[in-house]
């Protein structure tokens, strides 16, 4: 039997008062931007893997 291999789920999107404008080394707005890097590399390989899945809009 075949493992499970759902698809990537895309990171939360944070609400623009969850940044505090203090130029934090670490802000979630990066931290944001670096998740939607990795959902969408990780997307994109689960496509390769299935082939047969309807393409995401935009």
């Amino acid at each position: 039997m075949d493992a499970p291999d759902p698809k990537p789920l895309p990171p939360e999107k944070p609400i623009p008062s969850d940044c505090c404008d203090s130029g934090c080394e670490c802000c979630v707005m990066d931290v944001y931007a670096d998740q939607l890097d990795t959902y969408r590399e990780q997307l994109a390989a689960w496509h390769a893997r299935h082939p047969e899945a309807p393409a995401d809009p935009g």
